[in-house]
């Protein structure tokens, strides 16, 4: 059976969307804006992929730079939205009609009933980024004992609770409750989130889970029902609610992640790895930390560089984006751009701007010798015996 690797650069996004302006994300460049604020930033593997010439597509030129090896373009997101669920759903295949619903406040509707079944009050139900809201309410939430209910731009229903204070047995099951009272709001993620500390101040841990809006099926069914073993990497199997995913490989870092692909990949392991790179999002992206996502980038690369030699010419590479998060923009949201595609082996090549996330999804089906994917259009040709 044929190997296939796709990775997933959360949040790596490379220009303003077509409809950027309608996001509030006119002038959006996460790549673009990282570079000019960061001169000695150095992505040497990247570049030999053709990084330059997705950014120059991006932002509407010709593109003049031409790929060392491999082909490369750029994927404009058909699905209306710019969160992590509306990105990973469309390049496994599938566009939405509709975007996630978003909210300042939950309705009261949904909380009270939450509360009912769980047996909690919750404080907070407003929006706010994951370390402003428990040095605001962490310090209420260890006298009380009750969890912190919060959002953010994204349509994501969180749930942070202490350790210490609500075991973590506990706040997951709370999130299992959440989360069948939240697909009736059209509420893409619930996210569990852990943290732990005292007066020295809190701090997020790594026991983070996400609890995803059940998917349609998708390429990753698709695979796995022909007997092709889809492994997860880093956060894929939430996303996806485990569904299509035969083996998941959860992590908390980058480093963790590119450990997990580089131990699959060396032992040989057939099908599809599917991994989420999630440091550049959660990390830096959301924090607005440009250094910080610079370095996370130039770790990638030198990982990148050791890993190039290892793939064969039967093997299918495919490393992209599902959103941006420009850290140069206002406020902590993500951003709405259009994303990086490299595509390994081929022969150097361009591959334009395309229409839609799910080309990737055409692009396995094609690989694997599977029906086509009713949506996209494969990057590369295969050719089969």
């Amino acid at each position: 059976m044929p190997r296939a690797l796709l990775i997933v650069l959360d949040s790596v996004g490379c220009g303003e969307a077509p409809d950027a302006d309608a996001y509030g994300d006119a002038g959006a460049n996460t790549l673009g804006h990282i570079l000019e604020r960061q001169p000695d930033l150095r992505l040497p593997a990247l570049q030999s992929l053709g990084l330059s010439h997705a950014l120059e597509l991006a932002r509407g030129d010709a593109g003049s730079c031409r790929p060392a090896r491999g082909a490369v373009g750029v994927l404009t997101e058909a699905s209306p939205g710019k969160d992590t669920t509306t990105g990973h759903w469309e390049l496994a295949g599938v566009v939405l009609a509709e975007p996630f619903a978003t909210y300042e406040r939950f309705p009261e509707e949904l909380v009270t009933a939450i509360e009912a079944e769980a047996g909690v009050e919750f404080l907070g139900n407003f929006a706010a980024s994951g370390t402003e809201i428990i040095a605001q309410l962490g310090a209420e939430h260890v006298a009380s004992g009750r969890p912190i209910l919060y959002t953010s731009a994204d349509s994501v229903l969180q749930i942070a609770a202490h350790e210490d204070v609500f075991p973590l047995e506990r706040l997951y099951a709370l999130c299992h409750i959440a989360r069948r009272h939240a697909d009736r709001w059209r509420i893409g993620r619930v996210i569990a989130r852990p943290f732990a500390g005292g007066e020295e101040g809190f701090r997020r841990t790594a026991h983070r889970h996400d609890y995803s809006f059940q998917p349609p099926r998708t390429v990753l069914n698709a695979l796995a029902d022909a007997g092709v073993p889809v492994r997860g990497v880093g956060k894929i199997s939430d996303i996806f609610a485990g569904s299509g995913v035969t083996e998941s490989h959860p992590t908390a870092s980058n480093a963790e992640g590119l450990a997990a692909i580089a131990r699959l990949w060396s032992a040989g392991a057939e099908g599809l790895i599917f991994a989420n790179l999630v440091d550049f999002d959660m990390v830096f992206g959301h924090r607005r930390d440009v250094a910080g996502y610079a370095a996370a980038m130039e770790e990638f690369d030198r990982w990148l560089a050791g890993f190039l030699p290892q793939i064969g010419p039967d093997d299918l590479v495919i490393i992209t984006a599902d959103h941006g998060n420009d850290p140069t923009a206002p406020g902590t949201d993500h951003t709405r751009e259009r994303v990086p595609v490299f595509v390994l082996p081929a022969e150097p090549r361009l591959l334009g701007v395309r229409e839609t996330f799910a080309d990737v999804a055409a692009t396995l089906t094609a690989f694997f010798g599977l029906p086509p994917w009713p949506l996209g259009r494969p990057l590369v040709r295969f050719d089969r015996p």
